[in-house]
């Protein structure tokens, strides 16, 4: 059955549909010998598809796994200036799997990584507000003013964020720095940082720990386990994607 091309390639678990319209439009991709145009459709049964030269399989069976990316590692599957990616820390998995957005550089916790291209795209656009949470220490004393502030909506210079949930955590005293856990439904590159940043109270540890209430628990600092079929069914369900 023909299905667009960006699509397949999704399903195939090459990359999300965003990127593989960006390999379509780059002419990366070949149907049958020749250049594909975004917009194609294919029969990945019957057409032999390529990208970069390399033959498209039939999809593989779908992989999902939850991974505690520690500080000091890159979320990203290579890196040219040889630091440690998330990819070296899943070394055994049989399937080439991707991270499902983003964590920076300093920053730790949950990260999903799966070949299910479709679902991997679904949870990180800005439309299907899945809830992300963080336990985040910053700089200073957090007072009401600035939580109202952060809750209501911080102006950064890509436009005003999304209104938050944030609250105190007690935790063991830290001098003159606050805890708190925070959930956003966005996904902007380095979004918590800037907030605090904006707010005079730059972060100094940040953690995330559930993704749509699917929770980290008690998994240590580069370890990684597979979702549970429950967990897998309640992403699915909250960015409408048929079961």
């Amino acid at each position: 059955m023909e299905e667009r091309l960006q699509k397949i390639l999704a399903k195939a678990g090459i990359a999300s549909r965003r990127k593989a319209e960006e390999l379509i439009e780059e002419g990366r991709v070949l149907v049958n010998g020749q250049v594909a145009t975004l917009g194609m459709k294919a029969d990945p049964a019957r057409d032999y598809i390529k990208v970069d030269g390399r033959l498209v399989n039939r999809p593989e069976p779908h992989m999902y796994i939850m991974l505690h990316k520690p500080r000091g590692v890159i979320t990203a599957l290579e890196d040219p200036q040889g630091r440690p990616t998330v990819r070296d820390l899943i070394k055994g998995v049989r399937f080439r799997l991707y991270p499902v957005g983003r964590l920076d550089f300093n920053s730790e916790g949950l990260l999903l990584m799966t070949n299910d291209g479709e679902l991997a795209n679904r949870i990180i656009h800005p439309s299907r507000k899945v809830p992300k949470t963080y336990l985040v220490k910053v700089k200073g004393k957090v007072g009401d003013r600035v939580l109202k502030r952060l809750r209501e909506g911080v102006l950064l210079e890509d436009g005003p964020t999304l209104p938050a949930r944030i609250k105190r955590i007690r935790m063991p005293k830290t001098e003159n720095n606050t805890w708190l856990e925070m959930t956003i439904t966005e996904g902007r590159k380095r979004q918590i940082r800037r907030m605090f940043e904006k707010v005079g109270h730059p972060v100094l540890k940040l953690r995330r720990t559930r993704i749509d209430g699917i929770s980290l628990g008690d998994l240590p600092p580069g370890a990684w386990r597979y979702l549970s079929p429950e967990e897998v069914k309640r992403l699915k369900e909250h960015v409408k994607i048929k079961i």
